[in-house]
């Protein structure tokens, strides 16, 4: 596994993985059209995200993908988070927390100082590992293409 690949294991048996080739696609495209914010990309949107980013998985003892998060970054100033998702059967166990608690060490480790995300209803477990409403926001501004039909985040 490279170097600036992350691997980190729980004592329950979970580990939390940077390398992209555990990602299992059935799953992250089932988990993500039931999201209310990625409900209608395709298949190959899915993976071209994938494939453009830093992904994360976390695990069972036996290679079972539990909860996904993506990084979507530059590797040196900026990084947006996205797609996090814990599968329904796991959630309440701290795995979001503890997920995304490695997505941060992770990129601080790669030297990233700044990372944001946006959310509709995960608030808490964002401010658990650190996450403050944006300091200025209205020096935020946005594009939106996408379909009005969609949901939005």
């Amino acid at each position: 596994m490279p170097a600036d690949h992350l691997h980190l294991e729980r004592e329950d048996g979970l580990y939390l993985s940077s390398d992209r080739s555990e990602l299992d696609l059935d799953r992250i495209t089932a988990w993500l059209a039931s999201s209310y914010w990625a409900s209608t990309r395709t298949r190959a949107e899915i993976e071209r995200s994938i494939e453009h980013s830093l992904g994360y998985g976390v695990y069972t003892a036996d290679g079972v993908q539990i909860a996904l998060a993506r990084a979507i970054t530059d590797r040196a100033s900026f990084a947006w988070i996205g797609d996090v998702f814990v599968d329904a059967a796991w959630r309440g166990k701290g795995i979001g927390s503890w997920l995304m608690s490695g997505v941060l060490a992770h990129l601080e480790q790669l030297g990233v100082p700044r990372v944001v995300l946006a959310t509709r209803d995960a608030h808490e477990v964002y401010r658990r590992v650190g996450f403050a409403a944006l300091a200025a926001p209205t020096r935020w501004m946005e594009i939106d293409r996408r379909s009005s039909a969609g949901p939005a985040a």
